[in-house]
């Protein structure tokens, strides 16, 4: 499998391995440590996990993909979050599909599953555009930011 095949995205390039398994793409996934299938989304989340770990040095070990959470009853899926050492939620991510354009409903999107899951930073991506946001500390609202400090300097 060639990565030409899937959109280049506006991440560092991916370096993870591939394989072609009964006519599926999978792709490496070191978070669940296992092949998942490609999907358009999948590929976006893909690359915002190197994207975390190689750029803003993020260990592997305090990340999470793909949980479930309930929100107003219904069970919703996160797409990535990053714990502190002592276990709180500092980054929630969500993840678009590349042709997915990110706007006021994917943003609002993200803020609900936040209501939950109480995060001190945001980070909406569809692989091409990325938006990033601090949690104001009253939680009335939220800062936009240019980008994602070092994982080191995340304080709660």
């Amino acid at each position: 499998m060639h990565l030409c095949t899937m959109e280049r995205l506006n991440f560092p390039p991916l370096s993870v391995p591939l394989k072609i398994k009964e006519n599926k793409h999978l792709i490496w996934d070191p978070i669940r440590k296992k092949y998942i299938q490609i999907t358009p989304e999948e590929w976006v989340r893909q690359h915002c996990v190197q994207f975390l770990m190689s750029e803003l040095h993020v260990p592997q070990s305090v990340i999470n993909v793909e949980k479930q959470i309930q929100l107003n009853g219904r069970t919703k899926r996160y797409d990535i979050v990053v714990f502190s050492s002592s276990g709180a939620i500092l980054l929630l991510i969500e993840c678009k599909a590349p042709a997915v354009a990110l706007s006021q409903k994917t943003l609002d999107q993200i803020a609900q599953y936040n209501s939950v899951i109480n995060s001190k930073y945001l980070m909406l991506t569809n692989g091409l555009q990325h938006i990033y946001c601090k949690i104001n500390d009253t939680k009335n609202g939220y800062a936009f930011l240019k980008h994602l400090p070092p994982y080191s300097n995340w304080s709660l």
